[in-house]
């Protein structure tokens, strides 16, 4: 049973410069939503109710977005415009919301490993709010935890990219199991590789199961890319004994972290919305 999902919440958000100069990327609205609140409707359709977020100086947005506001719920109560923070009002209800801060930017690895004592000894799921994923009667969380529950081990979620992309992403190898289309048992992974280096087209996109195990592996992983504390170097260590799944996702997924995606986003929610 997977219980808890952390949200590595600290960057900075300099691609959406001056917008992030204060105010969190992940309070983005797509339409009137915040993206980081799509990534905890996702965690709770997957059956998650207790969210984990590593923070940082800034972010304070996002703290107050989980919390009740009594003034403005007074102001319109009664009104016509008491409905719009229904969906709110229930996450906030149905959840747990904890936080944790990120003192400096040392990579996604280093995030997830920041996030370790709101997660302690137990499996859990990783949502990149920036990666924004819709399916109208699956979420993405929702497959993996079915995933999860049949191989046991940490799963990363996947999608073909074009092969001239592959420097963006970690990028995996891997043998199909069970006969499956969509399932592969990794066998290597690499950070941000150069097109003609990659492996595959086949990216990790921000969803993720990891065991606990991860944590140990973390502390010991060396900074790679960048300079950076790689999660995909850590996973490497865990594929190295086969205890890895990759799962081609079904469903659309936006890269919010970008211009280009977050308005695809948004043009695909209006027309779904309209």
């Amino acid at each position: 049973m997977i219980r808890k999902c952390l949200f590595p919440a600290a960057g900075y958000g300099t691609r959406f410069l001056p917008a992030t100069k204060a105010t969190p990327k992940e309070m983005l609205p797509v339409l009137t939503k915040p993206l980081i609140q799509y990534g905890v409707e996702e965690a709770l359709d997957a059956g998650i109710t207790t969210m984990a977020i590593v923070t940082g100086r800034g972010k304070r947005a996002i703290e107050d977005h989980f919390d009740i506001s009594y003034e403005l719920e007074h102001q319109i109560k009664g009104t016509t415009k008491e409905p719009l923070l229904n969906e709110i009002r229930a996450l906030i209800n149905q959840c747990t919301f904890s936080y944790t801060r990120q003192t400096e930017m040392k990579g996604l690895g280093h995030a997830i490993l920041t996030g370790e004592t709101l997660i302690g000894d137990e499996p859990f799921a990783v949502i990149l709010a920036d990666d924004l994923c819709h399916n109208t009667h699956n979420s993405v969380l929702k497959q993996m935890v079915s995933i999860y529950e049949k191989y046991q081990c940490s799963i990363v979620a996947i999608e073909e990219i074009p092969i001239e992309d592959t420097y963006k992403y970690g990028v995996i190898a891997g043998n199909l199991v069970d006969g499956t289309e969509n399932t592969y048992r990794v066998t290597n992974m690499v950070e941000k590789p150069a097109p003609q280096d990659a492996p595959t087209n086949m990216a990790i996109i921000g969803r993720y199961i990891l065991t606990p195990d991860i944590f140990d592996i973390l502390k010991k992983t060396k900074p790679g890319k960048g300079g950076e504390i790689q999660i995909t170097d850590a996973l490497l260590k865990q594929a190295e004994e086969g205890r890895v799944i990759a799962f081609k996702f079904q469903g659309t997924r936006f890269d919010c972290g970008s211009v280009d995606g977050f308005v695809k986003a948004t043009n695909y929610f209006y027309q779904k919305n309209s």
